[in-house]
């Protein structure tokens, strides 16, 4: 009988595509311990030359646009390739941090106050402070989750910043100070919580991929209560944008105890000192394990669509 091959996917064309590359390598060599394994590098905005709907099941370790937004995964499914990971319709809710807002907060997970807006209609500095108080964070609605970010904490500052925003669609939210927690999921359950702890005080990308200038604390040194807290809203996020198989749920504690939801990450960092795997380890899943179990429910899918030959 013929088994399908996991075709790992990595590159693509987004600013961070240099940790893609790293997260499919790690990811390739993990699956290879359960499945044919096969590594795509991907240069466009376009299926990679060689990929077999009746062979390959798809593990993308594609990052930002085209690789988390759906642009990929609406290609995977007009071809008829089987992919592990959120489908076409979830991927695009979840890049989208607004409309990920929106549908989390109708399902009762707290997000910070916050608005949506156009570079070319954007509000007022004063506005903004009066508005979300004296700390913004600012960030680009559709891009990967630290690409872009600021953390303004002066009048002045604001004002250069929003001066600096000249095109596409952002977020300004007030500032939340606390705990930055990550809650890895698997078919929709919670793992792992693990405490981030950027040296600087802001998680932004530098600091998220500069060796030494974050700690992680895997699991989170917080009480089982609040570790249960966290482990339920992710769990309600996921559903509530209609994620599929797997992904990764971040949010700060605030001061006064409360979570606030700041994104969900459909394709998280994949390789073995990534969030994700974190999260996984605090349950008893290394990396190997996990990766088997990530693709799983797309082999599961594969085998129903296409019974395997003899």
């Amino acid at each position: 009988m013929t088994s399908p091959i996991i075709a790992v996917l990595a590159g693509g064309t987004s600013p961070e595509r240099e940790v893609s590359l790293g997260s499919g390598k790690a990811a390739a060599l993990a699956m290879a311990y359960s499945h044919p394994t096969q590594f795509f590098t991907v240069n466009a905005d376009a299926l990679p030359a060689g990929l077999d709907p009746a062979r390959h099941i798809v593990f993308s370790t594609l990052h930002g646009i085209f690789g988390e937004d759906g642009g990929m995964q609406r290609l995977m499914e007009s071809a008829g390739v089987a992919y592990a990971g959120c489908d076409a319709r979830s991927s695009d809710i979840t890049f989208d941090k607004w409309r990920t807002r929106q549908c989390v907060s109708a399902q009762g997970v707290r997000v910070a106050p916050g608005r949506l807006f156009q570079a070319n209609a954007k509000p007022a500095a004063a506005a903004l402070r009066t508005e979300l108080g004296e700390q913004v964070v600012l960030k680009p609605n559709r891009q990967g989750s630290s690409v872009g970010l600021q953390i303004v904490t002066s009048r002045a500052g604001l004002e250069v910043a929003m001066a600096g925003i000249r095109q596409g669609e952002w977020i300004a939210e007030e500032r939340i100070l606390g705990r930055e927690l990550t809650v890895g999921l698997l078919r929709g359950r919670a793992m792992g919580v693990v405490e981030i702890v950027p040296k600087s005080g802001v998680f932004d990308y530098t600091s998220k991929y500069t060796k030494g200038l974050t700690e992680y604390f895997a699991p989170a040194q917080i009480s089982e209560e609040l570790a249960a807290a966290a482990r339920t809203a992710a769990e309600t996020a996921f559903a509530a944008c209609g994620c599929r198989d797997y992904a990764r749920a971040d949010f700060i504690l605030s001061q006064d105890g409360e979570l606030y939801l700041l994104e969900i990450n459909t394709l998280p960092g994949m390789k073995e000192t990534s969030l994700l795997p974190m999260s996984a380890r605090c349950v008893g899943l290394d990396f190997v394990a996990l990766c088997r179990e990530l693709v799983a429910p797309a082999v599961e899918r594969f085998a129903l669509a296409r019974p395997l030959r003899k």
